[in-house]
């Protein structure tokens, strides 16, 4: 049976925490989005979420990030579900405002507040290591082609710091685990999630503070692979913003370092681009993107593309 659901028909939740333009980008949207209501500072992804389930009026509801900012044609469009695809969580991409990699990272969200209140993960995982620091393995977690936002990590050095960390440790696992010996990161680390690493540790000079977002991607992967540091302490905001303190003063020197050891241990495609270079593969990245449709899976398009 098909159901058609209108975007504008569902409830929709700001989730911010400590994001420094969150006032400014709640402003914008309750002037698009009149509806829209708010959870602010509920520590930890998982407790978030449930919070937000709480205050959605509608089973089914749109999710936005603190740092995200919408394109307003999204809230037009009609969403399809059917007996196959009526219990999925879905995730469009985002363009990245430093780097420009698009992918579900700080993109827009639809959730049934069923699915969030069942789920264990992040803070309140039931040990499960694909739920440490992800919701994303669960088999009804639908990564969608469509891009609709833009995710702004870049208002201060911290938070370009803190976002190029968190994907610098997440992408660099598969399933939510290490790679079990340093000679096999780069096989282990799922092909998309590496390029899209890639991307993190190397462009984004020619934005203000992207050096931070690329210094603290480096740093996360190094920590994670080449160091005896608790991965899974990425998920805890409060101890990021404490590890922040103790490498807000980092320089090229420390860069250079830990550059040095990804490339010669885990042999990470590590490029340093001018600011002029990085703008240029940003442009032709960027240029050849196009929509395909609300429900148009990441993966329905992988398939077609590689002929599986």
């Amino acid at each position: 049976m098909k159901q058609l659901v209108d975007v504008a028909d569902l409830s929709v939740v700001y989730l911010s925490y400590n994001e420094p333009q969150r006032e400014e980008f709640w402003a914008i949207i309750q002037n698009h989005v009149p509806w829209a209501v708010r959870v602010d500072g509920v520590h930890g992804s998982d407790s978030a979420h449930k919070a937000a389930a709480a205050a959605s009026e509608t089973e089914r509801f749109i999710l936005i990030d603190g740092d995200n900012m919408p394109d307003w044609e999204f809230f037009n469009l009609t969403l399809e579900f059917t007996d196959v695809n009526q219990h999925d969580q879905l995730r469009w991409r985002a363009r990245n405002s430093v780097n420009g990699v698009m992918y579900g990272n700080g993109g827009m969200s639809c959730w049934t507040r069923e699915f969030i209140n069942r789920m264990n993960t992040h803070e309140n995982t039931d040990g499960t290591v694909s739920n440490n620091i992800e919701f994303c393995f669960d088999s009804r977690y639908q990564a969608m082609w469509d891009c609709y936002s833009t995710t702004h990590i870049n208002y201060t050095p911290e938070q370009a710091w803190r976002a190029g960390f968190r994907e610098g440790v997440k992408l660099c696992t598969r399933d939510g685990a290490l790679a079990p010996h340093l000679g096999r990161f780069t096989e282990w680390v799922w092909p998309r999630n590496l390029r899209n690493l890639e991307i993190w540790w190397n462009l984004g000079a020619d934005t203000e503070w992207g050096w931070w977002s690329q210094w603290g991607a480096r740093l996360g992967t190094w920590m994670a692979h080449l160091s005896s540091w608790d991965y899974v302490q990425v998920r805890d905001f409060k101890y990021l913003s404490e590890l922040w303190k103790t490498h807000q003063h980092d320089g090229q020197e420390e860069f250079d370092e830990v550059s040095r050891d990804l490339r010669q241990r885990l042999r990470c495609n590590i490029v340093d681009f001018s600011p002029e270079q990085s703008k240029f593969f940003k442009d032709h990245m960027l240029a050849r993107w196009y929509n395909r449709g609300p429900m148009v899976t990441e993966m329905s398009v992988i398939r077609e593309q590689e002929g599986w």
